[in-house]
């Protein structure tokens, strides 16, 4: 709950403290762990908060009834780029372990979709590495994009003295597509790309993946000839930074 609001753990404790002295909530430990505290409304906890959506439902009306349809129309779009933008602005990026909870749950995901999106289906094992000690320094590194405090996006470096670095795993959520994440992992990757002494960056990537290749146009990057042996790879790209 902490997480997922924003709010500062001494906070959410005094605001749970006084619903339970107000009688509307119960905090008790959990059945199955008792490291665990759970909350739950009482009746009268219920009662109150369908009177408060009541209420808010009720509010929401008379905004609306005075417009046309059109108008209607034109609000509630507005309202979901509103929504789109706040939602862009709480994602962080930040440089994890490869071997870290967040990093294996972005390349399961990004394993899986390979694997359905892919023609022949996707076997980590038959393409180039990319392992976890070639994810980090000073081998490379492993860049996680999150949305309150969950793991909603990633890519990795592998840098090589002298020669262009690569760009590996760049994965988004389907979830939070939409909110720029990709173009800004794709741009914080070439910034650590040139701080690590990369005067260039490569890419390979599957025709399939349409909206990637999207991105590194207009990012900037320009096909090139194949610059490796990837089975999986369609086309290659690079980018003079």
């Amino acid at each position: 709950m902490r997480a997922r609001l924003g709010l500062d753990s001494g906070y959410l404790s005094r605001l749970l403290r006084s619903l339970e002295a107000a009688g509307l909530a119960v905090v008790e430990p959990s059945r199955s762990d008792k490291r665990v505290r759970t909350v739950r409304l009482t009746p009268a906890g219920a009662a109150e908060r369908e009177l408060l959506d009541r209420r808010s439902d009720e509010l929401a009306r008379s905004f609306l009834e005075p417009l046309s349809a059109s108008r209607r129309e034109r609000l509630v779009a507005g309202m979901a780029e509103v929504e789109l933008l706040l939602t862009a602005g709480l994602v962080e990026l930040a440089v994890v372990d490869p071997s870290g909870p967040a990093a294996e749950h972005c390349l399961r995901e990004y394993f899986a979709e390979l694997g359905r999106r892919f023609e022949a289906g996707f076997d980590p094992g038959l393409s180039i590495s990319a392992d976890h000690d070639e994810l980090r320094a000073p081998a490379g590194l492993f860049l996680v994009a999150s949305l309150r405090e969950g793991p909603v996006g990633c890519g990795a470096l592998k840098f090589h003295d002298g020669e262009p670095a690569e760009l590996k795993r760049m994965w988004v959520a389907q979830s939070v597509r939409g909110l720029g994440i990709g173009r800004r992992l794709v741009g914080e990757l070439e910034r650590r790309a040139a701080a690590g002494g990369a005067r260039t960056v490569r890419l390979e990537t599957n025709k399939a993946l349409t909206e990637a290749i999207a991105l590194y146009r207009a990012s900037g990057y320009r096909e090139v000839g194949a610059f490796n042996s990837e089975p999986y790879a369609h086309h290659w790209f690079e980018k003079q930074l």
